[in-house]
């Protein structure tokens, strides 16, 4: 009796260890699929540390239909983490899991283990899928994992397995053996140079030259891949090209994606037009989290001030012959310029040329001219000339960021590209010699913000915050805003990926000289948000605008005073499916909804919201007063709005129209419309409110009256 209840004792010991294990390996693996990289690093340390024991109960997680997701999510991370480690780890880890394989698991669960086993690449897991290759419904991912492991030791067991298989077994043994002779497609002769570069610039910019030579899509996946280590916009948009190849794009959108989520200085219009391409396409053990992460990322994408393209490589869209000079041209007429630019468009018409993707300059005319101007912004651009050549890029209108043949000593040219030549008191030469060999491909990184340029050539500084001149009238600083220019100087020259960033010049918001006379003082303008409290921590003041970080933290924002009766005046932008609100008259706690007021902010339009109740939809006085619909402009367009509350009445303007003109005693007269209580409709003053909803949403320009 007394050795049954020792033994019962030691079976729930047992039983309460393999929980406590379980629930350890459910909390490791609790962040796949992830989007914080550092907890992702941590999980992934915890698991280089398991045991057998451990990697037993991860794969009864991975048995369990309930649970397998996570475990599924977390086997692939951990997998393509382990792939980079040292030959001696890679056995050890193919041990492990190697001993997990039996006949007792899932299907779901050997095929997973089976698959991943074979993509470590260790002789040490070519006994255990060996295992399976007399198995009828596992034999082909067996043979398959086999043949991609792909050593001597996995091909005798293939051809072991061959002799004596049945017949279905035969042909996916046969197939993978098959797969495993084929000598695939050398990239020797793109010679990929992973060795040496100086700098991320110099780096892509020999993978655009091997891009080009690349004979198939085995040697352009290979240069594609190099670029995934590349951060940056340049390689973004030079991956971003395969999304056109149909082979390349499930590579290409994965890497964009990836490169985009690591570096939140990549955006604007084609940007966020690439990544909605690439979201379509993602696919493969990653996209889960990828797809996940970047929905987010583009729904909290700023829409304003990010990278354009200046050039499109099919035409001259975006750009015109020159007319005179920025001075010169200030003292026509709209109509002289127009007439002016018309016949200088027609007699450079083959000066400036596009062919195989380039924009080229014959070598005689004058300069080309972006149709839009600029004041502050941020610009790259590859460039590349000819012996003896000589050209330069003008900003806002004013000669040069220089382009030259350095070994044209005979006008100081051995001082490089790059400088600010036409300055006469400030700096005008580079501070080093940074160009590529003629004929090659240089990039350009040019800084312009206020009268001061910065220009990187190559990824090299070489010239640091330095004021240009007006080379037009030396008395006078450098125009505020002005058309960009490519220099023609009688040589050849070629262009490509020209990307321009605009830079807020400012971004303090003012009161109109009516607002002013009419009494209304400034709730936001962009400076600071010291008339604000509450969730500070998850509204922050980004490029003048009120921004709603939700992954930051939750909760409202209020304004530090309490208003009754008002006009209140704001801007603001949406984003895909976002829903926020403003809360009016409401105390500092409770949900402002119903203690206070709100008034809707939604995308009504988004498809998610079609089966809203009318008291819902934006402008709305939730639950209580429905607003008029078909009045928000298009997502990404900055939206103004009105609210006045005065006395029980409210009306709403958004964007000129009246969408709310009611009175909240006769609307909740017989109860609101949402059959709720709302005990804030008989607040007569109270805070006014952003009320997240856990979207990202953008505000300014607010201002307010009292009434």
């Amino acid at each position: 009796m007394q050795k049954i209840i020792i033994n019962f004792l030691f079976s729930i010991v047992f039983l309460l260890q393999v929980n406590a294990q379980k629930e350890a390996i459910l909390n490791t693996i609790s962040v796949f699929p992830y989007q914080q990289v550092k907890e992702a690093d941590a999980a992934l340390q915890s698991m280089d540390a398991w045991k057998k024991s451990e990697w037993k109960t991860f794969v009864s997680i991975l048995n369990d239909t309930a649970l397998q997701s996570k475990a599924s999510n977390a086997l692939s991370a951990y997998v393509n983490k382990s792939t980079k480690a040292d030959p001696v780890s890679i056995n050890k880890i193919a041990s492990l899991l190697a001993a997990t394989i039996t006949k007792e698991n899932s299907y779901y669960a050997n095929e997973l283990l089976i698959k991943y086993l074979g993509l470590l690449g260790s002789d040490a897991a070519v006994k255990s899928i060996s295992n399976f290759l007399s198995d009828e419904t596992l034999a082909s991912n067996a043979a398959r994992a086999l043949a991609t492991i792909h050593s001597e030791t996995a091909i005798a067991a293939l051809n072991k397995a061959l002799a004596k298989a049945s017949e279905t077994n035969r042909k996916h043994i046969q197939a993978a053996l098959n797969n495993s002779q084929q000598i695939l497609p050398s990239i020797n002769s793109i010679k990929l140079i992973k060795l040496n570069i100086p700098n991320k610039a110099q780096h892509l910019l020999v993978l655009q030259n091997q891009m080009a030579a690349a004979k198939n899509p085995l040697e352009k996946k290979e240069i594609l891949s190099e670029a995934a280590n590349i951060p940056g916009l340049g390689s973004f948009m030079f991956v971003s090209q395969s999304l056109q190849d149909p082979i390349l794009a499930p590579t290409a959108a994965i890497i964009t994606t990836r490169l985009a989520l690591a570096d939140a200085a990549i955006y604007g219009q084609e940007v966020r037009s690439i990544l909605e391409k690439s979201l379509v396409l993602l696919n493969g053990e990653d996209s889960v989290f990828l797809s996940k992460a970047l929905r987010a990322h583009l729904k909290a994408m700023p829409y304003d001030n990010g990278f354009v393209s200046l050039f499109n490589g099919i035409d001259l869209n975006g750009w015109k012959a020159l007319v005179g000079n920025p001075i010169s041209r200030s003292k026509m007429s709209a109509d002289e310029l127009q007439k002016a630019e018309q016949v200088a468009n027609e007699k450079t018409k083959n000066d400036w040329i596009v062919k195989d993707g380039l924009l080229i300059f014959t070598g005689h005319g004058d300069n080309l001219a972006t149709t839009k101007q600029y004041s502050d912004f941020e610009m790259y651009v590859d460039w590349k000339i000819t012996k003896k050549g000589d050209a330069g890029i003008y900003l806002r209108g004013t000669p040069q960021v220089q382009i030259w043949d350095t070994s044209r000593r005979d006008v100081g040219a051995q001082v490089g590209s790059g400088g600010l030549y036409n300055n006469q008191k400030n700096q005008s030469k580079p501070l080093v010699v940074a160009d590529n060999k003629i004929g090659e491909w240089n990039t350009f990184h040019i800084i312009m913000q206020g009268e001061k340029v910065t220009v990187y050539l190559n990824d090299v500084l070489v010239t640091d915050h330095i004021i240009l001149e007006n080379y037009w009238d030396s008395k006078l600083p450098i125009f505020s805003k002005e058309q960009i220019e490519l220099q023609a100087h009688g040589t050849y020259v070629a262009y490509r990926n020209i990307y321009l960033r605009e830079i807020p010049t400012t971004t303090i918001s003012t009161l109109t000289p009516q607002e002013k006379s009419e009494g209304f003082t400034t709730l936001f303008d962009g400076s600071n948000m010291n008339q604000w409290v509450g969730n500070t921590a998850g509204y922050l003041n980004e490029s003048g605008a009120i921004v709603v970080h939700p992954e930051l933290s939750g909760g409202n924002l209020y304004t530090k005073d309490e208003y009754a009766d008002f006009e209140y005046r704001f801007e603001f932008q949406l984003t895909p499916g976002a829903n926020n609100g403003i809360g009016i008259r409401a105390p500092l706690t409770g949900d402002a909804a119903y203690v206070g007021m709100e008034i809707q902010v939604l995308d009504s339009e988004a498809d998610m919201y079609k089966k809203l109740q009318p008291y819902q939809y934006h402008g709305s006085v939730y639950g209580v007063i429905p607003a008029k619909r078909g009045f928000l402009k298009p997502i990404g367009d900055w939206n103004q709005e009105s609210i006045i509350v005065k006395g029980t009445k409210i009306k709403v303007i958004l964007n000129g129209e009246t969408i709310v003109d009611g009175d909240i005693k006769d609307a909740a007269a017989n109860g609101a419309m949402d059959h709720n209580e709302h005990p804030g409709l008989k607040r007569t003053t109270g805070h006014i409110g952003f009320l997240g909803h856990g979207d990202v949403v953008r505000f300014r320009n607010i201002r307010i009256k009292n009434l």
